[in-house]
């Protein structure tokens, strides 16, 4: 007898995912900036665990920070662009290797301090005050399926 597939998943459409691209207008530290958008807000942002990007010599730590929108049942999460910490797995025996003790989640887009993402599918980030001459207006910004961060996003979703 033979066995039908229900599904194959070369066919699956995956959705893009919407995010927010932060950019600060001058450096200050995680803490400082968190509270000054919880001072502003409604929403109370708190440091979560951490998401971790598994390379091949080094283990990437990037900060997240996530708060609950009542009025909007929505969950906000701040991601660091950068990598807060790295630990070294192995000693690198490559002449040219591409890993380096720190990395950016966006490679393209290093100027970029938080990747602002939201539970809802269609985000509107507009609910989330952000304090003046620190920010810079969020950018829109679209995942594709393909992309590496897309992937990272679904898994700590």
């Amino acid at each position: 007898m033979e066995i039908q597939k229900l599904y194959d998943l070369d066919d699956i459409e995956f959705e893009d995912i919407a995010i927010g691209l932060v950019r600060l207008a001058k450096n200050v530290f995680d803490h400082e900036f968190f509270f000054k958008i919880n001072q502003i807000n409604d929403l109370k942002f708190s440091r979560i665990d951490d998401l971790i990007f598994h390379g091949s010599y080094y283990d990437y730590y990037f900060s997240r920070f996530e708060a609950y929108h009542k009025f909007t049942k929505t969950y906000f999460t701040f991601i660091s662009n950068k990598s807060c910490e790295s630990k070294q797995k192995k000693i690198q025996t490559e002449l040219f290797s591409e890993e380096e003790n720190i990395k950016f989640l966006l490679n393209n887009q290093v100027d970029v301090e938080y990747i602002l993402h939201s539970s809802e599918q269609f985000p509107d980030f507009s609910v989330i005050l952000l304090p003046e001459n620190l920010v810079f207006p969020i950018q829109d910004y679209t995942l594709s399926s393909e992309e590496e961060l897309y992937q990272i996003i679904q898994y700590y979703e």
